[in-house]
């Protein structure tokens, strides 16, 4: 993809295009789409190949596993499990700290992007959709982003007043990372069927309004360490807007901030929103080098 020469949203560049990068002097490289893709592929690659040849390395599913014998419990489980049977057992409490911690320091809903497979196949739908948006073969949906609340607290209560894991029986991430480890199962038809109402009714639906999981990896990403940054070479073009997953973060690249910005002598600004995925989308697409990552607490060490 070259951004410095091409508008480049989702509409006018092609899928295979967005997984290389040129740079300014005509080199490519991988894009973060690319390298997103190649770390949730090796980590579940990792996760077949230590329950199928039994190397040991990344055991179980992204519910619960072992890397290296270091128990990794993902925290929209532990507090299910909490909710459902009040007993929380060692080695589930190592490992939720454990992930905790992990993600303090490199972005909570990174796992959105960064871990999660159903990500990489919602990406593919997105793409479907935009293509039958541009002809005219569906509308466009958008919904409030904030309804994901909502869902975050009734699978709680529903782990609570039932003492089961509701959400668990119909979770697409949790199906597909079981169907990758353990082989097949007839709940990838519902993977399947959410992946359609992706195309055909609303954008990256299950991300974006319903997975409780993204949205507790929000709640810690909101004070986690690893940002995009914004600086002011941006020219407000908000192609990094069109391209992002949860384009109301980006809202800081809109001119309409940039008096009071001047007024105040701001050249540089985190994006604090929960709901970033730090995706690296936004930088991908960026001609002015206006984004980046940054390690907002690098002034301490």
């Amino acid at each position: 993809m070259d951004k410095w020469n091409t508008r480049a949203t989702i509409k006018n560049t092609t899928f295979m295009s967005t997984f290389f990068d040129k740079t300014k002097d005509g080199k490519t490289k991988f894009s973060y789409r690319m390298k997103r893709w190649i770390v949730v592929i090796s980590i579940h690659l990792l996760f077949f190949l230590s329950f199928h040849i039994d190397i040991q390395t990344l055991e179980g599913t992204l519910n619960g596993s072992r890397f290296l014998g270091f128990h990794l419990i993902d925290p929209f489980t532990t507090i299910q499990m909490f909710l459902a049977t009040y007993h929380m057992p060692i080695n589930m409490i190592i490992g939720t700290v454990t992930i905790l911690l992990f993600y303090l320091f490199i972005g909570g809903r990174t796992y959105c992007s960064w871990v999660c497979p159903y990500g990489i196949i919602s990406e593919i739908g997105e793409k479907l959709h935009n293509i039958l948006l541009t002809k005219k073969i569906i509308k466009e949906r958008k919904f409030d982003h904030r309804v994901r609340h909502i869902f975050w607290f009734i699978f709680l209560i529903l782990a609570f007043t039932s003492g089961y894991l509701v959400f668990e029986t119909f979770n697409v991430v949790g199906i597909l990372s079981r169907f990758i480890t353990y082989g097949w199962s007839l709940a990838v038809v519902w993977v399947l069927a959410v992946f359609l109402i992706e195309v055909f009714f609303s954008r990256r639906a299950w991300c974006t309004y319903l997975c409780p999981i993204g949205t507790t990896y929000g709640y810690v990403g909101k004070v986690s360490a690893l940002r995009i940054q914004w600086n002011d070479n941006c020219d407000h073009c908000m192609v990094c807007h069109d391209v992002c997953f949860e384009n109301q973060v980006l809202d800081l690249t809109k001119a309409k901030y940039d008096k009071e910005r001047q007024e105040k002598g701001i050249k540089t600004q985190y994006v604090t929103g929960a709901d970033c995925t730090l995706c690296g989308r936004c930088i991908d697409v960026c001609h002015s080098d206006a984004l980046k990552f940054d390690f907002r607490l690098k002034g301490l060490v």
